[in-house]
């Protein structure tokens, strides 16, 4: 760690730094019409600040770094227009022209490893706005995610839910809050990622391996939360969220500030979330899926003549009801306050994501610390709750990336990344897995290429990890030492060729890899319903993907058709076994096999009127172990299919939609052999939204109807169906999202 330090600070003291003071400004016009166009929103993604055009059209950003940079404009009902330029003078005058469009089909994404358009992408990266999330009236924040094809979720209710994505889950699906991976023992489908809807920006999906970027864990894929965008220079701004849930009687809502100036940003929110246990379909409450959660997120940041600097802090606070079979006889009616049986968690993280400029050369060093503390409160005869869990990860991470001189068409990455992981038991008499220490160490190189209209990508790396631990035999009372060392080696390469007008086809190929994880190797003992063991044999999980698709984008219809093959070596899962306890209860054991996954999405989105908007989509997807048997936890084939009445204005309303929809999901017959067959089940949903203008302010209100039918059904998914308990039933939301404006500041 020390001669990592040490190497960074070198390179930084090895080349100088630009001290050019830089700015960049001109005039944004309706290409159509000529007119000026005010309230664009200009945004340059690498230094994380950005402005709106004024009434005149004009914009103007100072102290903007040297060199090459990527920059945003954006306007509803207007083409994204994604440019790099270079600046090297003091003042860059650059005029655009916004053309008209039904599509907002291309965003600057970054989870490809740099920031670029969607377009210009070897891999795809699906997008899902914080506005689509926020209004789309579900109790949790992983459900908004699956409206995207080959995205689902396991749940145990809506407050414990883990993404699925193309069939796999658990560990071998990456989660990043703004570019950090979480560490918060999700190894099992019970043990939810601490993420949540307030404050965001938008989510990044990526569809396949991307261990070449992320390191382990990221062979299914990856999903990024990225933290709001600061407020335009010169302004602060603030927003109320709130939304009620008829099936639950829940609540989620928070209350956000931000400002900038032209060197300081900042930002505060606050929110929480409390829900009684849900209704299935026959009006039945389902027992102890209640939850709450306090959430508080910080900014600051401070931009300088040749370096940004970001501070990030997010506190979240769930309290997770357990619907298993111990807590049944202690849940007496409904309510909201967590008694027994319930999860309480406390995660921190904090992030320091930092940039310099140095003539030619840009230089990226990112750090985190994430404490998060897993307790499991269960029952006791003489107290109300017996603290039964009690675990504490501490986790510091560091990433560095030096982005090498490029050009218009190539650019250059390489990096180093780590990871000291600590794993420490109190008091509580379960230890789920032991005490350990866990540390990574890799390396990594990206190259990206454009030749006319195709745009390339390849890279490799190279991971190293150690894990130190007490393995535990519950049956005998004996410790053991275990000491691993692992090595991978992983890489990809592909590429995006825009053949023609509206066509577009993208092609990659990855190597990826993932280390089992310490519960994988240690666990020994009762977790929730079943008696589960480690296994310290266990080989690191190789998969070998293709992915191919095919992209026809016009003015009025979208068409993506996506295929992928992941050949699986040594995959890493949980079976049962015909070994026994002392106690006779039947032992789970992590085993490993051969496997493959395959198929694939197709999406649809056509504007036969300028007011209606069709969307549908299919997935489809097969996973089976090399001996024939099924995969377990392969989501069932589903199509969704919503059509929006849209642009509806009257009065006070603009804006206004309506939208019908649902989604049909078929019958799951080839079920693992520890699982059982699924049903098919068809879930009918509509909303109704708006804008309403207020004196000068505009609101945004939805009416969110789920399962309008009130379908009794089980989701093969969900975890909850051993104890006989059916998925959510009818579900009546009101959204709110209050944006208003406090002030702006003196500013040049």
């Amino acid at each position: 760690m020390k001669k990592t330090i040490l190497l960074i600070g070198f390179i930084i003291l090895s080349f100088g730094f630009s001290y050019a003071q830089l700015s960049i400004g001109g005039v944004i016009t309706d290409a159509s019409t000529g007119e000026p166009m005010p309230l664009v929103n200009i945004y340059l993604p690498d230094q994380n600040m950005g402005t709106l055009s004024n009434n005149d059209g004009s914009y103007f950003i100072n102290n903007v770094a040297v060199g090459e940079l990527k920059i945003q404009f954006s306007f509803v009902g207007y083409k994204t227009i994604i440019k790099s330029i270079e600046l090297t003078e003091d003042f860059r005058n650059y005029n655009i022209s916004m053309e008209r469009s039904a599509f907002q089909a291309e965003e600057v994404v970054v989870s490809g490893g740099v920031h670029t358009s969607q377009h210009a992408n070897a891999i795809k990266i699906d997008l899902i706005s914080a506005e689509e999330v926020t209004m789309s009236g579900n109790p949790g924040f992983i459900e908004s995610l699956s409206t995207i094809p080959g995205v689902d979720m396991i749940s145990k209710g809506n407050g414990v839910a883990k993404p699925v994505v193309r069939g796999l889950s658990m560990n071998n699906v990456l989660v990043l809050n703004n570019g950090i991976k979480l560490e918060n023992f999700q190894f099992s489908e019970n043990h939810p990622f601490l993420i949540d809807e307030f404050g965001i920006d938008r989510v990044e999906v990526i569809k396949g391996p991307a261990s070449l970027l992320y390191g382990s864990d990221a062979v299914g894929g990856v999903i990024n939360i990225l933290h709001e965008k600061p407020a335009p220079v010169g302004h602060i701004h603030g927003d109320f969220q709130g939304s009620f849930h008829s099936n639950t009687l829940g609540t989620n809502s928070s209350f956000g500030l931000k400002g900038s100036s032209e060197k300081f940003f900042w930002s505060l929110r606050a929110g929480t979330k409390t829900h009684m246990d849900y209704l299935d379909g026959n009006g039945n409450a389902v027992p102890n899926t209640r939850f709450n959660e306090v959430i508080l997120k910080t900014c600051l940041g401070y931009n300088s003549k040749s370096a940004h600097f970001r501070l990030f802090h997010y506190y979240n606070r769930p309290r997770l009801g357990m619907s298993v079979g111990a807590a049944i006889p202690f849940i007496i009616g409904n309510e909201y306050e967590n008694r027994v049986w319930y999860q309480d968690l406390t995660s921190h993280l904090l992030i320091s994501k930092n940039t310099f400029y140095m003539k030619r050369f840009k230089l990226e060093v990112n750090g985190a610390w994430q404490m998060n503390n897993r307790r499991l409160q269960t029952d006791n005869i003489n107290t109300p709750a017996f603290e039964m869990v009690d675990m504490q990860l501490n986790t510091l991470s560091y990433d560095v990336k030096m982005h090498l001189p490029s050009t218009e068409t190539s650019e250059y990455i390489i990096g180093i990344q780590g990871v000291v992981k600590t794993n420490k038991n109190g008091e509580a008499p379960e230890h789920v897995i032991p005490d350990a220490d866990v540390y990574d160490i890799s390396g990594f190189a990206l190259y990206q290429r454009t030749f006319g209209e195709l745009h390339t990508q390849a890279g490799f790396r190279y991971d190293f990890r150690q894990v130190h631990a007490e393995i535990h035999d519950h049956d005998h009372g004996t410790e053991e030492k275990l000491d691993r060392d692992y090595g991978n080696i992983s890489g990809s390469a592909g590429g995006t060729w825009h053949f023609k007008e509206h066509f577009l086809i993208r092609f990659n190929l990855a190597s990826a890899y993932r280390t089992p994880n310490i519960a994988e190797l240690t666990q020994d003992g009762a977790h929730g319903v079943r008696f589960e063991q480690g296994n310290p044999d266990l080989n690191s999980q190789r998969n070998y993907e293709a992915d191919l698709s095919f992209h026809f984008h016009s003015d009025f219809l979208m068409v993506d058709l996506a295929g992928f093959y992941n050949q699986i070596s040594q995959y890493i899962y949980m079976a049962p076994t015909s070994d026994t306890t002392d106690d006779g209860d039947q032992i789970f054991r992590y085993m490993q096999s051969d496997a493959a996954l395959y198929g694939g999405e197709l999406s649809l989105n056509v504007l036969p009127l300028k007011w209606v908007d069709i969307k549908s989509s299919y997935s489809y997807i097969v996973g089976k172990q090399s001996n024939g048997d099924y995969l377990p936890f392969i989501p069932q084939n589903k199509i969704r299919s919503d059509v929006y009445f849209k642009k509806l204005s009257k009065g006070r309303f603009t804006e206004a939609y309506f939208k019908v929809g649902g989604t049909y999901a078929f019958a799951q017959n080839n079920p693992s052999p520890d699982e059982l067959s699924s049903d098919s089940y068809f879930l009918l949903n509509a909303s109704l939204g708006s804008k309403i203008k207020l004196g000068r302010q505009f609101v945004d209100v939805a009416l969110n109807a789920h399962n309008l039918l009130n379908e009794l059904y089980i989701d093969h998914l969900s975890t909850l169906r051993e104890m006989g308990y059916y998925n959510l039933g009818r579900n009546i939301s009101l959204s709110i999202h209050i944006p208003f404006h406090v002030k702006d500041l003196k500013h040049h």
